[in-house]
């Protein structure tokens, strides 16, 4: 069984995992954030039914990059709540 510290040291690493890849979800956000308005501009006008579901699909993804944000921020508040346990 590990001790506390070890417990302690590896919910640390785990918590620098997680802030990475919140880190790379937000560039992620910010590059389809450029997606979305190259392809706007790009399209202006067009009322094809294809452009319009590209626009859908960019901005149902931008949806689930903030959801996954949020949970990840719930998962360190528990993991830190845990922490503050032992």
């Amino acid at each position: 069984m590990a001790s506390v510290a070890e417990l302690k040291a590896a919910i640390d690493v785990a918590l620098q995992q997680i802030g990475d890849g919140q880190s790379a979800v937000q560039a992620a956000g910010e590059k389809l954030a450029e997606a979305q308005q190259t392809l706007a501009g790009a399209l202006e006008g067009s009322g094809h039914t294809t452009v319009e579901a590209a626009q859908a699909s960019l901005t149902q993804a931008s949806q689930e990059l903030e959801e996954c944000l949020a949970a990840t921020l719930v998962a360190v508040e528990q993991a830190q709540q845990y922490v503050s346990t032992l």
